[in-house]
């Protein structure tokens, strides 16, 4: 769930944004009109949003009624109503393409994310995102993440310690980067270490680090990296992972697979809202 005090900041600047100096065409309209819209979908997908386009017609006008069809992680198809507004017209206007941009992006990432949980479903495996997000969207984006059945990794740099190939140059190696994020982390923090070939899994393994990312290795190599760490850590895959390959992927045994497809170069749901009356 999201909490309103969380995303009517972000509500508040996009609404800025569209209409810094007031909605030239909407204001044409007479202020009294009534009349009612509906949300709908022009193809498949999972719904995600739901809310936060609520406290965008809400911000707009707390007097527009809005009713939900569906609810966050529901199917909808081609053809079905998701939301009716009913109010102003003036002011579902100056909501809608807001409104549509939240609840499109947000259903698209839902939508991408089922499809990649129903890749792997027989599988002992998390798809996970990663920080590869729309600055300032992050908390709408990886919500609909786990609406569409995946889960989170880090939601930002505090979360947990990710030694990354440019941290391993700059701390001198894999040895002494893990072992000075042990001795500087608070004890609940993980550490994890990126790698990309059997030698650095075994200096991570040696370096005793809680994660080893396996980088855009193949299929082949990870497989024996998964037998090398034997248990001893959570193993995770990462690197141009995609519908096709991801359940080759999880057939290795890994534990995690990151995803950023999941968020940044996701297709929007395609959806309309079409006044009624």
């Amino acid at each position: 769930m999201l909490d309103r005090f969380l995303i009517i900041d972000i509500i508040k600047n996009a609404l800025i944004e569209d209409m810094n100096a007031g909605d030239l065409s909407s204001n044409l309209i007479d202020n009294e009109k009534l009349g009612s819209a509906a949300i709908t979908a022009k193809e498949d997908g999972i719904v995600s949003g739901i809310s936060v386009a609520k406290e965008t017609f809400r911000f707009i006008d707390e007097d527009i009624k809005f009713t939900s069809l569906k609810e966050d992680g529901e199917n909808v198809f081609k053809g079905e109503d998701i939301i009716i507004i009913e109010g102003k017209l003036i002011s579902i206007l100056k909501a809608e393409r807001v409104a549509l941009n939240f609840l499109q992006r947000m259903s698209g990432i839902a939508t991408k994310a089922k499809m990649y949980a129903e890749k792997v479903s027989k599988y002992n495996v998390k798809i996970v995102d990663t920080r590869k997000t729309t600055p300032g969207l992050r908390i709408l984006e990886k919500y609909s993440v786990r609406i569409g059945g995946c889960y989170n990794h880090r939601y930002n740099l505090s979360d947990g310690v990710m030694i990354k190939d440019n941290h391993i140059k700059a701390l001198g190696g894999i040895k002494s980067a893990v072992q000075k994020a042990k001795s500087l982390v608070p004890h609940t923090s993980r550490v994890e270490v990126e790698v990309s070939n059997l030698l650095e899994v075994q200096e991570a393994i040696d370096s005793n680090a809680d994660i080893i990312m396996l980088d855009n290795m193949n299929l082949e190599d990870m497989k024996k990296a998964v037998e090398m760490i034997n248990k001893k850590c959570i193993v995770e895959a990462s690197g141009n992972v995609t519908l096709n390959t991801v359940e080759g992927v999880a057939s290795v045994g890994v534990d995690i697979i990151s995803v950023g497809e999941l968020t940044h170069s996701v297709k929007s749901l395609d959806l309309s809202l079409n006044i009624k009356g």
